[in-house]
């Protein structure tokens, strides 16, 4: 139980003097700046979706209509 206590003390100090926090407004600036590259970044998948889904309904309504045109009634 001491061991633990002593790790904790050891990450307490660790964190209070050497990590260097930034700043509220430097925090809200690259919060906003994640934010807005997750919404580029999910309109571009969202896209590419889109367009993949209508390319492949467009090669499979090719290949099957050749199949069915060939077909004897």
């Amino acid at each position: 139980m001491n061991k633990i206590k002593v790790y904790l003390k050891d990450v307490y100090v660790e964190l209070a003097t050497k990590v260097t926090w930034p700043a509220w407004k430097d925090l809200q600036s690259s919060a906003i700046l994640v934010m807005i590259a997750s919404i580029i970044f999910a309109l571009v998948v969202f896209v590419m979706d889109f367009s993949f889904e209508y390319i492949i309904k467009f090669i499979y309504s090719i290949l099957l209509g050749q199949e069915s045109s060939g077909s004897v009634e």
